[in-house]
């Protein structure tokens, strides 16, 4: 069930229907319930899985709050975890490339599919597990737990939880209030514009590029890349702010996942501004336990690295995920570097702190991801390289292949100018007013009448230059 189709535009107002009138004491096994029919509506076999892990994680965490020897279940238990990711995503690359290696076979399989939102419930279950290792205590009511994991706003796609916050709020009984749909719908409707608006749009763009980029030059392959990038971007935020929309009107206030990342002016910057759930769980259960900061330069450096390789890994069992992990995993070591040696020359610590030189920053962080983003949307690692090659070497400028169109004169792309006015509008309204300023309570001062026509004037543009089909969220892969 996808977040925009027409099951889920009945399904959600149904389960929040039920949710108000029911009597507190029924509302979260209500929850779990329509949780798991979400999730059970992709394919219903693997509610088991996600049912045994809950099952399973809730036992483990008891136990190891109760046990002398913690270590011992705590390993056990992050090693239960990782198992069943390794043999669900990685069991089909791992012997792919070991035939490759072996006999030459590009295409073998063991045809293991994979469950959706697996990498995200079983990171937070790795959670859990860390929390109650350090000493927090471990959720009794088993209904708690596994809504924990299941709520069908982040159970795919995200952003990653952290259980103690949610918690409180499943724990709290709330009357049903009015600002829960002020601040939820204008999210939801937001975020359906990013996705169907702008990434679908964006998509055929992308994929015409990247499906032959022997066919273009430099200059066409980089303005592929920065569509690309917008694309990943709006296709991601969109479902964030939709899970966001979609908890708000239950009451529940999730973490932001975005801060306008492409305003970054360095790696470590963007990091911080891009899948937050994901970066601060990285560093609060991979590279702070690998040693973190506290081991000197080159063990920093080494953590850094290796934190990113296993980050790219996470994203996706494939080698030019790989590649992308190492990318950006170089790239912050670059930075920390850069940073120490600038503090040591007085004249570049100066110059850095211009306004030229951010916004100089900013323009060469924008790049360096969308490099990056080239191994992240082309799964041929050949192919990617190349391409990379070309942008980087701008040769060809133009490639003159039979069948080749230039950009500017293909007549059958999506209507651009409308495309990028609404684009710069729901990036301006879309950071501003509904992620950033609603935790502060500005939502709710901002005029009726504006919220109404900003929400109108979105849906309009939703039904006039969406495309004929829509594509399932990127990270729903993942």
């Amino acid at each position: 069930m996808l977040f925009n189709s027409l099951q889920f535009l009945i399904f959600l107002p149904t389960v929040v229907v039920l949710f108000w009138i029911l009597p507190p004491k029924f509302r979260m096994p209500m929850l779990l319930v329509a949780s798991y029919i979400f999730y059970a509506s992709w394919m219903p076999v693997f509610l088991l899985l996600i049912l045994g892990m809950s099952a399973a994680n809730w036992f483990i965490g008891k136990w190891l709050f109760k046990a002398h020897n913690k270590s011992v279940i705590f390993k056990c238990g992050i090693a239960f975890n990782l198992l069943l990711l390794a043999i669900f995503k990685y069991a089909n690359f791992c012997y792919g490339s070991f035939c490759f290696m072996t006999s030459g076979k590009p295409d073998a399989t063991l045809n293991i599919l994979l469950p959706l939102g697996i990498s995200f419930f079983t990171f937070e279950f790795i959670h859990y597990l860390f929390e109650i290792y350090r000493g927090k205590e471990p959720i009794d009511d088993f209904v708690l737990f596994a809504l924990f994991a299941a709520f069908f706003p982040t159970q795919i796609a995200g952003p990653i939880k952290r259980y103690p916050d949610f918690l409180a709020q499943m724990q709290e009984v709330r009357p049903f209030k009015l600002s829960y749909i002020d601040e939820g719908l204008p999210l939801i409707i937001t975020g359906l514009a990013k996705k169907v608006l702008l990434a679908d749009n964006l998509s055929i763009l992308v994929t015409m590029g990247f499906s032959n980029p022997n066919f273009y030059g430099a200059p066409e392959l980089w303005l592929f890349a920065y569509a690309c990038a917008f694309q990943i971007y709006f296709d991601f935020s969109g479902y964030t702010d939709i899970a966001r929309g979609a908890s708000m009107l239950f009451g529940y206030h999730i973490p932001i996942n975005f801060n306008m990342p492409f305003i970054a002016t360095n790696m470590a910057d963007f990091w911080h501004r891009w899948h937050i759930s994901l970066s601060t769980w990285l560093r609060d259960y991979l590279f702070i336990p690998l040693g973190g900061s506290r081991k000197g330069r080159w063990r920093t450096n080494f953590n850094i690295f290796l934190t990113m390789a296993l980050g790219g890994l996470w994203h996706g069992a494939s080698w030019s995920f790989v590649v992308w992990g190492i990318y950006h995993g170089l790239a912050l070591v670059i930075h920390k570097e850069f940073q120490t040696f600038k503090q040591s020359v007085k004249v570049l610590d100066k110059m850095c702190a211009t306004t030229a030189f951010r916004l100089f920053s900013i323009w060469m962080t924008f790049n360096a991801v969308c490099i990056g983003n080239v191994f992240f949307r082309i799964q041929d690692i050949g192919a990617a390289f190349s391409v990379v090659k070309k942008m980087i070497f701008f040769r060809p400028i133009f490639t003159q292949a039979e069948g080749h169109q230039f950009l500017i004169l293909k007549p059958d792309l999506p209507v651009i100018v409308p495309i990028t006015m609404t684009m710069v509008a729901i990036l301006v309204l879309g950071n501003l007013p509904w992620s950033k300023l609603n935790s502060t309570g500005a939502l709710r001062r901002t005029p009726v009448l504006l919220r109404a026509v900003y929400c109108s004037v979105v849906i309009v543009m939703m039904l006039a230059f969406m495309p004929d089909t829509s594509a399932p969220f990127i990270y729903f892969q993942f």
